[in-house]
């Protein structure tokens, strides 16, 4: 009897669990050194300038080693649903995971695809005198750079 009450139990739990929804739009899980580039396929290891995409319609991941990669994956997919893209990206500074939209990049970095654009939180983590742009204006200096 009480193996028939534990298993009741523990299918129960699991049926609850099971219906427990997930997040299409939030930050995906990362396998360090096992995930791959969407684009250049290199091995994800720069926990300091990873990028990545989810599609809020499926919530399906793309993980990128580099802002310009994923910018260029944008044009040469043509992605359709890139302006409702969700995108994350990490700070520079601190590893935490930020709005890559609503970061402020600076210019002179070393990044793993060496497009030299990383994300900061807020402007005051940028050291004076660098020069300081949106995501809009990264996404266009790396497509002339591909260009």
């Amino acid at each position: 009897m009480k193996y028939f009450i534990f298993l009741i139990i523990a299918l129960l739990a699991f049926s609850f669990s099971a219906c427990e929804k997930k997040s299409t739009t939030g930050v995906a899980e990362v396998h360090w050194d096992r995930d791959m580039c969407t684009r250049c396929v290199m091995v994800v290891s720069d926990r300091k300038n990873t990028t990545q995409v989810r599609n809020p319609e499926t919530g399906k991941k793309f993980m990128f080693d580099d802002i310009g990669c994923m910018a260029l994956w944008f044009d040469e997919e043509q992605i359709s649903w890139k302006d409702k893209a969700v995108i994350w990206i990490t700070d520079v500074n601190s590893g935490e995971w930020i709005d890559a939209r609503e970061a402020f990049y600076d210019t002179e970095n070393v990044t793993p695809m060496a497009y030299g654009f990383s994300a900061h939180k807020t402007k005051d983590t940028i050291k004076d005198g660098k020069e300081i742009i949106d995501f809009n204006e990264v996404i266009q200096r790396v497509e002339k750079i591909g260009k």
